[in-house]
């Protein structure tokens, strides 16, 4: 029998850290979250069942990577949430990580890592937009966040459990989105471009594909436009999105330009529409984003891959 909810539903499977096929059966408008708040996938509110179909990364700890929120729940989470979740039936499969001449129907790995815009955050209201990032992806791309709050491009590099952990699971086929800059208000041009010039050859020597992306805006306007702290300029006046550009332009990587697009969004919007889209009505905070906004600039995200034809069109979800 269906199990409908007025409230989430919430399922638990007992297995260690790795990757997962899952498989449901969904209907009413239902949303499936995975571990620490992922979108995995989304049912069309039109009355039938939908059957869905993707690939997760369960790991330790569940959610930040920096320990940010603690170890969270051992196993798998599955979250069944809307306004009338309805949920018929659940499979669990393991799968092996694909690799060069081994195990050819494993997953590609779509790794993360950024600041608290980008993270798995624990606790709501608070999202990054790599937690609505998975629901764009079907069974064979597994979505790996190696993102942490207050974290910079150059702490990243120096903590064990953020890009030392990340970069040996990097395989040949694999991507690698980077947006660093909210953290970075003290970095010197040539230390960023240095730090980001690390992370994109560490990622390169292994195989991978680095996406250089530019941060997000904060919705700090001056006037009817952005001023230079909405527009990432940090307080040494180095304008960070325009040194990560130059870094991939000299390394010959790929760029998502996530704080033009976001700029042109956030200013079409004007400085009241766009509270929407972060935390300003909750916290007063004008950089962190709403599972609204994380949504949006998630969708931006996913338009920049499909731009630049990194993941293969069977990796889409339909």
């Amino acid at each position: 029998m269906p199990e409908p909810a007025n409230e989430a539903t919430v399922r638990t499977f007992d297995v260690p850290p790795g990757h997962y096929d899952v498989t449901v059966v969904v209907r009413g408008g239902t949303e499936v979250l995975a571990e620490a708040r992922r979108l995995m996938a989304r049912a069309s509110p039109d009355g039938g069942w939908h059957r869905r179909t993707f690939t997760v990364n369960v790991r330790t700890p569940e959610a930040q990577q920096n320990g940010w929120d603690g170890p969270g729940t051992p196993g798998l989470t599955l979250t069944f949430t809307g306004a009338t979740p309805e949920v018929r039936d659940v499979e669990v499969r393991a799968v092996e990580v694909r690799d060069v001449g081994r195990a050819p129907g494993g997953p590609v790995a779509l790794f993360l890592a950024g600041d608290s815009t980008v993270t798995d955050q624990a606790h709501a209201p608070y999202t990054g937009w790599g937690q609505r990032l998975p629901r764009h992806f079907g069974r064979g791309l597994s979505v790996v966040n190696h993102s942490g709050s207050s974290e910079s491009a150059a702490s990243f590099l120096a903590k064990p459990e953020l890009w030392a952990a990340m970069e040996p699971q990097v395989r040949p086929g694999d991507v690698a989105l980077i947006q660093f800059g909210h953290n970075d208000k003290q970095a010197t041009a040539a230390a960023y471009r240095d730090n980001l010039t690390r992370i994109t050859r560490g990622i390169t020597a292994r195989g991978g594909t680095p996406v250089l992306v530019t941060p997000i805006v904060r919705r700090r306007f001056d006037g009817a436009a952005l001023g230079p702290t909405g527009l990432i300029v940090n307080e040494r006046g180095v304008d960070l999105p325009a040194e990560m550009r130059a870094v991939a332009a000299a390394e010959g990587v790929p760029l998502i330009d996530l704080t033009d697009d976001s700029r042109r969004l956030v200013e079409a919007l004007g400085p009241q529409a766009a509270e929407e889209l972060y935390l300003t009505r909750e916290k007063q905070d004008d950089t962190h984003t709403s599972e609204h906004g994380a949504t949006i600039f998630a969708d931006l995200v996913a338009a920049g891959l499909r731009r630049l034809g990194l993941v293969a069109d069977r990796f889409w979800a339909p």
